[in-house]
């Protein structure tokens, strides 16, 4: 085996079940020293060994792909690849919600285009963090202008990455960055980050805000809830799912299904509420790391069980339909 394939997989791997960043980041480190190093280095193991960014557990998966195996470190994270794709997995097309490196996801965008092809994506929606979430380095007016040309050089034939924002809705209902800014963009994730223990009625009239600004096309982790994972687990915010729900349909702003496993976000009762209410789904991954994108299969398995109409699930559209919505 290639001993970079399996280093890249095994970092992959590791996002897509949202160990730790640094676990990841070790393997890819180790990929980006061996990318180009002579050959005589790499078959060398004492050499190889001191080479910057090559630890211990690193070391053995490469002389084990070396050697002509499959590492045992990538045959273990092989074994527990989560659900099996679903019939709608098949025909989701793109995603509208990932992170880059640019505010608070793990690797350069290159890393995350890379991983879209390889999973045969049509379009990506680059959507990085608005300003006021500091702690994610969200993006100013200027770095994003800046990040829209960065962009453009990733457009080509049978892929498309899309510019784009999760912009995070003020207590107002307003959104997080300027409308020059919001208007120029493919995408825009509209989701609730802070005050999730707000009293219901203003948290309804915060996210109808959002939803009515002509600007919004998704309506991001709706209830902002955590149910497992490193981070712990917090409640959803509460609000009148009845009200905010017809102001997306008729709006035509797409409820997210957050892919994410910690997040399961909508609740099951909350989708079948919105599919009541004739809303749009977009079912995306939320990645934060090039092996997180695949974690739509998460989101594909909930969308089915749930009865959710293909039709209805705007990352399924071919990209010329998609446009045609967010430019509504």
């Amino acid at each position: 085996m290639d001993p970079l394939d399996a280093l890249t997989e095994i970092a992959y791997l590791l996002e897509r079940e949202r160990a730790s960043r640094y676990k990841s980041k070790a393997f890819r480190t180790a990929g980006a020293a061996i990318a180009s190093i002579d050959p005589g280095i790499l078959n060398d193991p004492v050499r190889l060994k001191a080479v910057p960014g090559i630890g211990d557990s690193t070391f053995k998966v490469i002389q084990q792909a070396l050697a002509g195996e499959v590492p045992d470190y990538l045959a273990r994270l092989r074994a527990d690849n989560g659900p099996k794709p679903s019939e709608l997995r098949a025909k989701l097309r793109g995603d509208l919600h990932a992170h880059s490196e640019w505010s608070d996801g793990t690797t350069p965008i290159d890393l995350m285009v890379a991983a879209a092809l390889r999973l045969g994506h049509e379009y990506l929606a680059l959507t990085d963090h608005s300003p006021r979430l500091t702690i994610a380095r969200g993006l100013s007016a200027e770095r994003l202008e800046e990040q829209l040309g960065v962009v453009e050089t990733f457009r080509d034939d049978g892929f498309t990455l899309l510019t784009g924002i999760e912009v995070d809705i003020h207590e107002d209902g307003s959104l997080d960055q300027t409308d020059e800014m919001l208007g120029k963009l493919d995408v825009v994730v509209a989701s609730v980050h802070s005050k999730l223990k707000s009293d219901p009625k203003e948290m309804t009239k915060r996210m109808l805000g959002a939803i009515r600004n002509p600007h919004t096309d998704v309506l991001g982790h709706v209830t902002g809830r955590l149910v497992e994972g490193s981070r712990g687990t917090r409640p959803g915010s509460t609000f009148d799912p009845a009200a905010v729900f017809d102001a997306c349909a008729e709006h035509r702003v797409a409820v997210e299904i957050n892919s994410r496993p910690e997040r399961q976000d909508p609740p099951d009762e909350l989708i079948a509420m919105a599919l009541d209410a004739g809303c749009l789904f977009a079912i995306d991954s939320d990645a934060h790391a090039p092996g997180q994108l695949s974690l739509l299969d998460y989101g594909a398995e909930r969308a089915e069980r749930m009865g959710v109409p293909a039709d209805r699930i705007v990352t399924t559209w071919p990209l010329a339909e998609l446009r045609e919505w967010t430019s509504r």
